[in-house]
């Protein structure tokens, strides 16, 4: 295990660029899967998760090539499908969540698709109904080992679009069933489809590559499949959760950080809900710039004077990648507010650690806690930890860089699998 040791209290300055997206990445890299001709992809992050898709993509037969730093050539015109059967693609798969979007377009280009029960955060239950029940919607037969808890869907030709409302709307799950239905016979139409700027990223890549698809950037997508796919070249956004965390960074330890080249007509509600928690975020061009704030911040009460509540909801909602680092954030911020995850059910569990740092939070339950802020009045105090994951150790790291002496971080690897570099970076 791999740690961090951070001696805070030490303010930043500088400029930071932030790295592509991991969330647009996985899917980007599984949608390569769908032809046979060359795809460029560029400002791929150098990241565990990533890094782990590309090398399991490699040993399903694609051919992959690095022509510079985050930008490779994929070419799938000699898919092995049959290492989706070896032992050796189980423990491969089951070391990934993100391994569960290379199911859509192996179904839909070699009619079968497996996967082990995916990894990733231990963030509460995650629940793949909304892949499957998709892939079903088009024709294709469900299998589970129980035994082996080995996921696989295959079809007898091509899958057959059809009308769904997906129980939920899930990114990875509309991916996912897009990626199928692009290949599909007929129209697929796709209601209370998640449409984050990720989604749209993939769409837009598809569309490029020959798919036709209507409604993108809405819950209502039209996929009028077509029978094959081309080559394309596409360029990954940059990462809202890591310019989320360098907000957060920059006024725990009353920074002046500027953010380069952010994509603001991406970033949905990131500036206000940091704007309500009293941080100052100022627009130039296509940066972000983020003065010290030697004063301190003021939390915002809502329109009638009572607490705060900030909470997570599908997009244009605000992200749940980003309660993590509100919460922290929360802890040296004048007023109280109460953060509410509703999504995941363990992503709160960390905060233990920084009512250890002297922190003033109360967990009301697995979705909720209030945070009552010391406006910079008592530092925290360093500790040893471990990050749970990966949101929750970003959340760590800023919290050990506003305390005042030495902080120990373990199980790095879990901030390593979002964060690109992130100690260098730092140091720079």
């Amino acid at each position: 295990m791999g740690t961090f040791k951070i001696e805070g209290g030490k303010p930043l300055k500088g400029e930071i660029i932030p790295q592509g997206a991991k969330n647009e990445a996985l899917q980007i890299l599984s949608a390569v899967l769908l032809t046979p001709e060359k795809v460029k992809i560029s400002n791929i992050p150098d990241i565990i998760d990533v890094n782990k898709l590309i090398t399991l993509l490699g040993n399903l037969g694609v051919k992959i090539q690095k022509i510079g730093h985050g930008s490779y050539t994929f070419q799938a015109d000699e898919v092995n499908v049959n290492y989706l059967e070896t032992e050796a693609f189980k423990k491969e798969g089951g070391a990934l969540r993100g391994s569960i979007m290379i199911v859509g377009p192996l179904l839909a280009r070699f009619g079968k698709g497996y996967i082990p029960k995916p990894g990733g955060d231990k963030i509460g239950r995650r629940r793949l109904d909304t892949h499957f029940e998709g892939f079903i919607n088009l024709g294709a037969k469900f299998r589970y080992n129980r035994e082996d808890h080995f996921y696989g869907v295959e079809s007898e030709g091509r899958l057959k679009g059809t009308y769904m409302l997906l129980d939920e709307a899930s990114v990875t799950g509309t991916a996912n069933v897009v990626m199928a239905a692009v290949l599909a016979e007929g129209i697929t139409t796709i209601y209370n489809a998640a449409c984050e700027p990720y989604l749209q990223q993939l769409c837009k890549m598809l569309v490029c590559m020959g798919a036709k698809i209507s409604g993108i950037g809405s819950n209502l997508l039209v996929i009028e499949g077509v029978e094959q796919l081309s080559g394309c070249e596409h360029r990954i956004l940059p990462d809202m959760i890591e310019i989320g965390s360098w907000i957060g960074l920059a006024a725990m330890t009353r920074s002046e950080i500027t953010i380069k080249n952010v994509s603001w007509e991406n970033l949905g509600q990131i500036p206000n809900v940091f704007g309500k928690l009293g941080i100052t975020i100022e627009q130039k061009g296509d940066d972000i710039y983020i003065p010290a704030h030697k004063d301190g911040y003021r939390i915002k009460t809502d329109i009638d004077g009572s607490i705060l509540t900030i909470a997570d909801a599908p997009w244009p909602g605000f992200t749940p990648d980003l309660l993590s680092i509100v919460l922290v954030v929360a802890t040296q911020a004048k007023g109280e507010v109460l953060i509410h995850q509703k999504m995941f059910e363990s992503r709160l569990f960390f905060v233990d650690k920084l009512i250890d740092m002297g922190a003033k939070i109360i967990l009301c339950d697995p979705h909720r806690a209030v945070v009552i802020g010391h406006n910079f009045q008592s530092q925290l105090k360093a500790t040893t930890m471990t990050s749970p994951d990966i949101r929750a150790g970003i959340s760590l790291l800023i919290a050990a860089l506003s305390a005042k002496g030495f902080s120990t971080i373990q199980n790095i690897e879990q901030i390593d699998r979002g964060y690109e570099r992130i100690d260098e970076r730092l140091r720079l």
